[in-house]
C-alpha cells in the first residue's frame, strides 16, 4: 500500500476509476474517490451484479440463474488488480483499474470472461506451456457523435475518408491529428501498438497490438475498443466495430495471433524445423483441436446477430473449419517459418469479439487438442471457400448457440457455470432479434404485400 500510495502521489492521482468487462465485451465501470479506493485496494469492494443480468441496451435478462429478480441483484464482491495500474493519457489525474469478480468466499464468479480468461492461462501453465497471444482489429470511423448516429438512425453516415483505399499513406497524413491521438494516446495506455493503417473501405482503419502473454495481451485487446472510443469522440468521430457494417464491403475482423512457449520463454513450443513446415507435433494438435471444435463454439466466437453477416464467401472471413499455410481465406492461418516468428492467426474472430472469451476459447480449444493428440485435417492449400469436404460453420447466431449448449467439450473445457450463462444471454439475444422488424422488411413488404 506504501509503494501504491507513493505512486499516485508520484503520478498526481486525484481520482480512480474502476471498471470490468461484462459478457458483450463492454466495460463496465465508475469513479470513485481516493479514499474509497485505497479501501478498495485492501479489502476489494461491492460492484452491483446486474452488468451480468441485462444486454448492451441495459435491458434486463429474463432466463439467468446468477442474478436477477429472483435474488434482488445485490452487489457482487470485486477485487482490484492492482497489477493494471495505469493512467488515462487524456484524463492525466485519474488512475484506472481493472477488476475481478469473485464469489462471497474468494472463488472466481464463473460468468466473467477475465476470470474465464485467467482459468485458462492457469490450465496453460499447469501444462507446461506460456501462452503469448496478440490482437490486431479492424474498424470504421464516421463524422458522427452519438447524438447526429441517433437523430440519423444509424443510416446515411459520414465515413472519415471516402473511397476504397487500403495501406493508403495519403489518408493517414490527411488525417494526422487523429491518427497520431490514437496511436500515442494508446501507447501512452500501455496498449502497445505495432501498426495502424487504412484498411479497404470508406473511413476503415487497423490496428495492430503488440503480443504479450496471454493475460497482459488480453486486457490491451479488451481495453483497445473503449480507448479509440473515448480518443475518436474528443475529435468528433465514432469508432464502430460491428463485424458487418455494409453488405457491399469487407467486414471488420478482430485476427488473434496465438504461440506457445516454454514457461522459461526461451523457446516457441510451436516450432520444430525437423517437421514439415517447420510445425511441431505440438502445434499440429493445438490447431487440430482448434478446427475440431470450431462449429460448436462458434457463438463464443461470433456473438452477436451481425457476427454471421461477416462470414461470406470471398471477403476475407472463413465460412468453413479450415487452416492452411499462409493462406488468408481458412480460418487458421499459419504463420512463420523460425522459432521466433512461428504462429497461428485465429482468423474466425471478428471485430465484435469479446477479446477474453475469444481469446481463452480457443486457447481451451487448442489445449484440448494437445491433450488428446487431435491430429488437424490436410491443409487447404488453394481458395477455401471452394474447398470440399471441409465441416460448415454455423450460418446464424441461433444455430451457434444451439451447438453450443449442446456441445459437452464445451461445458468440459470451459466451465458449466460460464457456458450456461453465457447460452442464456445468447438465447435472450437471438430472441430480442426475432421480435424486431428490420429497415429491410419495412422497405420489401409495406408498400407491396
Amino acid at each position: 500500500m506504501d509503494s501504491l500510495r507513493r505512486w499516485m502521489d508520484e503520478k498526481g492521482v486525484r481520482k480512480v476509476k474502476v471498471g470490468a468487462i461484462d459478457m458483450d465485451g463492454v466495460w463496465r465501470g465508475k469513479y470513485i474517490s481516493l479514499e474509497k479506493f485505497y479501501s478498495a485496494a485492501k479489502s476489494g469492494l461491492g460492484f452491483c451484479d446486474v452488468v451480468f443480468g441485462w444486454d448492451l441496451g441495459d435491458e434486463l435478462l429474463d432466463n439467468t440463474k446468477v442474478t436477477g429478480w429472483h435474488t434482488g441483484y445485490p452487489d457482487t464482491p470485486a477485487k482490484v488488480d492492482l497489477s493494471t495500474a495505469r493512467i488515462i493519457p487524456w484524463e492525466p489525474d485519474t488512475a484506472a483499474f481493472l477488476l475481478d469478480f469473485v464469489n462471497p468466499d474468494g472463488t472466481p464468479f464463473e460468468a466473467s470472461p477475465r476470470q474465464l480468461l485467467q482459468k485458462m492461462g492457469q490450465r496453460a501453465r499447469k501444462l507446461g506451456f506460456l501462452p503469448k497471444f496478440g490482437a490486431e482489429y479492424e474498424f470504421f470511423l464516421f463524422k458522427e457523435g452519438p447524438q447526429s448516429l441517433h437523430e440519423k438512425g444509424f443510416k446515411n453516415l459520414t465515413p472519415l475518408t471516402p473511397g476504397m483505399f487500403g495501406y493508403s499513406w495519403l489518408r493517414t497524413s490527411m488525417n494526422a491529428p487523429l491518427v497520431h491521438a490514437l496511436i500515442d494516446g494508446c501507447n501512452a495506455y500501455g496498449l502497445n501498438i505495432e501498426g495502424f493503417h487504412t484498411e479497404t473501405g470508406p473511413g476503415v482503419f487497423e490496428a495492430a497490438i503488440r503480443y504479450d502473454t496471454l493475460e497482459l495481451a488480453a486486457d490491451r485487446a479488451a481495453l483497445f475498443k473503449t480507448v479509440v472510443k473515448e480518443i475518436c469522440a474528443k475529435h468528433g468521430v465514432s469508432a464502430c466495430f460491428m463485424a458487418k457494417v455494409d453488405p457491399k464491403l469487407p467486414g471488420c475482423s478482430g485476427h488473434v495471433h496465438q504461440s506457445l512457449w516454454n514457461l522459461k520463454e526461451e523457446e516457441n513450443l510451436f516450432h520444430d524445423p525437423s517437421q514439415k513446415h517447420g510445425m511441431s507435433k505440438l502445434m499440429r494438435h493445438y490447431i487440430g483441436g482448434q478446427v475440431a471444435l470450431m462449429p460448436e463454439l462458434t457463438a463464443l466466437y461470433w456473438p452477436t446477430i451481425n457476427s454471421y453477416k461477416r462470414s461470406v464467401e470471398n471477403t476475407w472471413a472463413p465460412t468453413t473449419a479450415t487452416w492452411g499455410l499462409e493462406n488468408r481465406t481458412c480460418a487458421i492461418r499459419v504463420i512463420g517459418d523460425s522459432g521466433k516468428s512461428m504462429r497461428i492467426e485465429y482468423r474466425q474472430l471478428g471485430a465484435d469479439m469479446n477479446a477474453y472469451i475469444g481469446m481463452a476459447v480457443s486457447l481451451a480449444a487448442g489445449l484440448w487438442g494437445i491433450e488428446n493428440e487431435i491430429e488437424p485435417p490436410a491443409p487447404v492449400l488453394s481458395n477455401a471457400y471452394e474447398a470440399k469436404n471441409t465441416k460448415p460453420l454455423p450460418r446464424t447466431l441461433k444455430d451457434a448457440v444451439a451447438l453450443l449448449k449442446n456441445s459437452e467439450r464445451a461445458h468440459e473445457i470451459l466451465g458449466e457455470g460460464f457456458v450456461d450463462h453465457f447460452v442464456r444471454t445468447r438465447e435472450w439475444e437471438v430472441r430480442q432479434y426475432e421480435r424486431a422488424v428490420t429497415s429491410w422488411e419495412l422497405e420489401r413488404y409495406l408498400e407491396l404485400i
